[in-house]
């Protein structure tokens, strides 16, 4: 079977998901939050993403970030060590678990296939690192 829809019962694998993960000692509300601010070095542009009151406003503060020079070489281990700090919250990390070995596809209508899948098309980069990081789990 496959969970291609991070909402309802399975809203917690989206990155819109509240949870707390702490980055350069500040404590953000989701990975969505934290990823966002990871764009810049910048402290005062990290504190602005803080402040965010949703994940989606700070996802639209941070696309209009100017990108830190290494962004594109950097973001999908970014993005895996947020992910894995999510999931070592208890609660979420049973949650996780519980998915068993389904196939976890970030499916969307927004056109992300870089993180996603949009039609059928897409990478899947946010739903391989989910299995990454519960295959860890598993063995921990």
């Amino acid at each position: 079977m496959t969970i291609n829809l991070f909402r309802g019962k399975y809203y917690f694998l989206s990155n819109f998901y509240p949870c707390k993960i702490i980055m350069d000692h500040i404590e953000f509300d989701s990975v969505e939050h934290t990823f966002q601010a990871s764009k810049q070095l910048d402290f005062q542009y990290k504190i602005n993403i803080f402040h965010a009151e949703t994940p989606g406003q700070a996802k639209i503060l941070g696309r209009k970030a100017v990108l830190r020079s290494d962004w594109e070489s950097i973001k999908l281990d970014i993005m895996y060590q947020l992910v894995r700090q999510k999931f070592l919250h208890p609660e979420l990390k049973e949650k996780l678990l519980s998915t068993g070995n389904e196939l976890l596809v970030e499916g969307n209508y927004w056109g992300d296939t870089f993180w996603g899948v949009c039609n059928g098309v897409g990478q899947n980069n946010l739903g391989r690192i989910l299995m990454r990081v519960r295959s860890e789990l598993k063995v921990e």
